[in-house]
């Protein structure tokens, strides 16, 4: 019998709930909240004491009471830009997202496991959180004045995926150089060195390979002519970028499996499409090589497509050479909540208290032109 930890993350219309007893998932829910429920209320915000009852409903229904946990861990949207690893869960923090001016229920997260915490006298803990940015500042700069490269990715799937294979490799993560690969809806590449992510593409912005969903990188020029020598909309632009590009807007549908299917009835343009992906995600991994100067420890694929043995023998094919491929496919993230709060409370990670100072206050050396907002 090991702790038992309490895991959440709230999304926009359901919030996942698990509880493990050690690193065994004793369950693991996606509590629904039906649009007719969620319209009485006016924003994310309103909705705590809401998503706190359907929270105790299902740990009623699974036999647990609040009083059986050992921790609580879960993902705190709004906190960054931070540093990765673990921070302790308080009214500041608290405080913070709930005054970010984000309207999604991934604001929530901190606000219930502080008064699960406080109910019983526990604690609770952020886990490489969303909005986590090591971005070394050469990392940062791009061509285009004022206009800087931020860090959004799968942060926490990243460091638990990079955490797993330096186990495998019989080193911690902050030893060694890894380059993670998450693929799923969204795509997100990581350089991790000595435990921090110090280069990444930008998920939210377009950055990196493009995914099953989003567009990825794109020639500017063509992007530019289209808002406005063909009159394209924002809303338009921005859906390519984040939600009708990629594999979606390429053949019509973002379900890998699907595409498989057609790639074995003989699709060739199918077959082209997808090892496209796998070829820029291959791109991205070895030139993140560079980096590190080629001292790279471990290669990580994960997230969905990661299950796919087309896609993971295209990319090993190409960058099996820098260093030892692993492939955890699905997705990791509340096992790695519950991970965190175990290395907390074992003493193993340093358990932070949060400022509200973020991570990356911009360049320190004198010359710099300031951010551009989008």
């Amino acid at each position: 019998m090991g702790y038992k930890v309490l895991t959440l993350s709230p999304g926009s219309t359901s919030t996942k709930v698990a509880v493990f007893d050690g690193t065994e998932a004793l369950f693991r829910l996606n509590v629904t909240h039906p649009a007719d429920e969620l319209a009485r209320f006016d924003s994310a915000a309103d909705q705590f004491d809401y998503r706190r009852q359907t929270i105790l409903d299902a740990l009623a229904e699974q036999g647990i009471r609040l009083e059986d946990i050992d921790a609580f861990s879960g993902y705190c949207g709004a906190m960054g830009p931070t540093v990765g690893g673990i921070f302790a869960i308080d009214d500041t923090v608290c405080e913070h997202v709930m005054n970010a001016g984000v309207n999604h229920p991934a604001i929530l997260g901190a606000p219930l496991l502080h008064a699960f915490a406080q109910a019983t006298g526990k604690p609770a803990y952020a886990v490489n959180q969303p909005d986590t940015d090591e971005l070394a500042d050469v990392a940062r700069i791009t061509g285009w004045p004022g206009v800087y490269r931020k860090s959004h990715v799968h942060c926490l799937n990243q460091k638990e995926c990079a955490i797993r294979c330096a186990a495998e490799l019989g080193m911690g993560y902050e030893e060694g150089n890894f380059i993670v690969a998450h693929v799923g809806g969204g795509l997100s590449v990581a350089c991790h060195e000595r435990g921090r992510m110090v280069d990444t593409n930008d998920v939210l912005e377009g950055a990196g390979p493009f995914a099953p969903n989003r567009s990825g990188d794109v020639p500017a020029k063509p992007v530019v002519k289209m808002a406005f020598s063909e009159g394209a909309s924002k809303k338009q632009m921005d859906g390519v970028v984040g939600k009708t590009g990629g594999l979606l807007g390429l053949l019509g549908t973002d379900d890998a499996r699907k595409i498989v299917e057609r790639i074995e009835n003989g699709d060739e343009w199918a077959a082209t499409v997808y090892d496209a992906m796998a070829y820029q995600v291959a791109k991205y991994v070895a030139g993140f090589a560079a980096v590190v100067r080629g001292k790279v420890d471990g290669i990580v694929l994960t997230g969905g497509v990661s299950h796919d043995p087309r896609f993971v023998s295209y990319v090993t094919e190409r960058v099996g050479w820098i260093a030892p491929v692993k492939v955890y496919a699905g997705d990791f993230e509340m096992d790695a909540l519950a991970a965190g709060a175990i290395r907390a409370l074992d003493g193993k990670e340093q358990v932070m208290t949060y400022t509200g100072e973020p991570s990356w206050k911009g360049f320190a050396c004198e010359g710099a032109l300031p951010d551009v907002e989008a």
